[in-house]
């Protein structure tokens, strides 16, 4: 059955198992939403393509899934970029759909009309296409699933013309099958094994990309007797109180000196970038082994050291069933009273540096649910939070590491919220990045979605002006006249609360799970 290409594009996704599309229809795009209905997806309508393109973000987080954004010519496209680079530099799938113009050579002042939108996506993208043909268009989707499932996933951009859209065309063939991740030879896998058993002090590193490890990875470091460490997207792998667990302290100055007595690094799904370490190196003087499905992520490493292309969730599945075969299990390799030492001295750090936060973070982290995802925007509150607070579970705690956008919060929790009904979601964000994407609170509360929205509300652009003070520049436009947050958010339907203690700060929370609606809970300092 012939349909116009925009509905069939609807059909296909859902055919490969799509069941939510993000974004806002207009004048060019409107061919797209013919057949959404149809094909029995559901839309949710964003209030701004940026939060579109953020909710398909926050959605593939929690789902594992690809998240998908419908976007309209030029501007549409242009205003889900910044959303789009934060999937490449956190390696999210996200797969933006696009009206274009047929023409812009010959033919100028059109509406929307840009000089070239898909040069545009391809600074952000992994790749950026434009398809005019029906046959074209269903390849590149399959093109960018399989992708997303076996190599490091990354967004995708497909632009289609305006008048392909419309047009009608057959339906699309029916899905492949999609390939596997690559997984490293027996030959690899018994070479790292015997590193790390000739090792007297190996440590273990797990970054996002090991996220899939986690349930066998209290037997490998109970094998091996090895130390570890996470980033900040890796939190939740090792389990809370795992007594050689320095936690995700990697961005401390001193955790160089303590990598510096390991004699075998090995670095699990982490690019061990700028973002996760705040200086050049980690600081490791004995050998580095190194696991990615990306070859770009295994770059930097030194003579010697080793560098492997697979999936490193497959790779401790397999350690841990063959290093039992080998062996008994060792014992501990550190001392745990070091260990434990250096966490409170790196905690009492983070208090030093950002009175007040440490406080409300543990209060908050004592009434979260264990089976929450919080999600969290480039704020003073999460910088020191992502340190101190260790996750009961992986890939729970989503952040714009990298590309470190404002305003990625609020929809990227909307978006998580609508791809887990009845289950906790939380967005913490800060005074100034909620204003980038406030009016997503509409999205929020049209679907009813049992949101709390932690702000914290410094009155200032907290982070900028304390780095100012450390470069010995007077602060400067660092401090802005904030709405009314409360009336702000009762204005659009949600609830409203400022707790006057920490003791309410809980209540408020758990209230906010169960509410019907979105609330918004302001924090400010004087909590503590």
């Amino acid at each position: 059955m012939q349909r116009p290409l925009g509905a069939q594009i609807s059909h296909a996704l859902k055919e490969r198992g799509v069941e939510v599309i993000f974004g806002i229809p207009g004048v060019h795009n409107i061919e797209m939403y013919r057949g959404i209905e149809e094909a029995g997806l559901r839309h949710i309508l964003a209030r701004h393509e940026q939060g579109a393109a953020f909710m398909a973000d926050g959605y593939a987080r929690a789902t594992g899934q690809p998240g998908i954004c419908y976007l309209i010519t030029g501007p549409g496209f242009l205003n889900a970029m910044t959303a789009l680079g934060q999937a490449w530099s956190d390696s999210v799938p996200v797969l933006a759909l696009a009206s274009c113009l047929d023409e812009t050579a010959a033919r100028r002042g059109q509406l929307h009309q840009m000089r070239d939108q898909r040069a545009a996506g391809a600074t952000v993208c992994d790749w950026s296409e434009m398809a005019s043909d029906p046959s074209a268009v269903f390849r590149l989707i399959d093109r960018a699933l399989a992708e997303f499932a076996a190599v490091r996933p990354r967004p995708k951009a497909l632009h289609v013309p305006i008048t392909a859209l419309g047009g009608l065309a057959d339906a699309a063939p029916p899905p492949p099958a999609r390939p596997a991740r690559a997984h490293l030879t027996h030959a690899q896998i018994y070479e790292i094994i015997d590193m790390v058993s000739a090792a007297e002090r190996p440590m273990f590193v797990f970054g996002g990309g090991a996220i899939g490890a986690a349930r066998d990875v209290p037997d490998l470091l109970r094998q091996t007797g090895a130390a570890s460490f996470t980033t900040y997207a890796g939190r939740g792998i090792v389990p809370p109180g795992t007594p050689l667990h320095y936690g995700s302290f990697l961005a401390r100055p001193d955790s160089a000196a303590v990598l510096a007595e390991a004699d075998v690094v090995v670095a699990l799904g982490t690019e061990l970038s700028e973002v996760d370490l705040w200086r050049d190196a980690l600081g490791h003087k004995g050998r580095m082994i190194r696991v990615d499905l990306d070859p770009e992520g295994l770059s930097g490493l030194s003579a010697g050291d080793l560098g492997y292309i697979g999936d490193a969730a497959a790779l401790v599945r397999a350690m841990t069933i063959a290093i039992p075969a080998r062996n008994s299990d060792r014992p501990p390799c550190w001392d745990a009273g070091r260990v434990a030492a250096a966490r409170a001295r790196w905690r009492a750090e983070v208090m030093a540096e950002r009175p007040g936060i440490v406080e409300v973070a543990e209060t908050l982290q004592a009434v979260m649910p264990e089976d929450a995802m919080i999600y969290s925007d480039m704020t003073q509150f999460a910088y020191g939070a992502k340190e101190v607070w260790d996750m009961p579970r992986p890939g729970h705690w989503h952040h714009p590491f990298g590309f470190g956008t404002l305003g990625y919060a609020l929809p990227a929790a909307i978006g998580g919220a609508v791809a887990r009904p009845g289950l906790p979601t939380c967005a913490i964000l800060g005074d100034y990045g909620l204003q980038y994407t406030l009016p997503e609170l509409g999205t929020a509360v049209e679907l009813g979605l049992p949101l709390p929205i932690l702000v914290w509300d410094n009155s200032r652009l907290g982070e900028i002006k304390d780095a100012m003070v450390r470069s010995q520049i007077a602060p400067n436009s660092v401090v802005a006249r904030n709405p009314d947050f409360l009336a702000l958010a009762r204005a659009y339907g949600a609830g409203a609360v400022e707790p006057a203690s920490l003791a309410g700060l809980q209540r408020a929370l758990t209230a906010a799970f169960a509410a019907e609606g979105p609330t918004l809970i302001r924090m400010t300092p004087a909590l503590v």
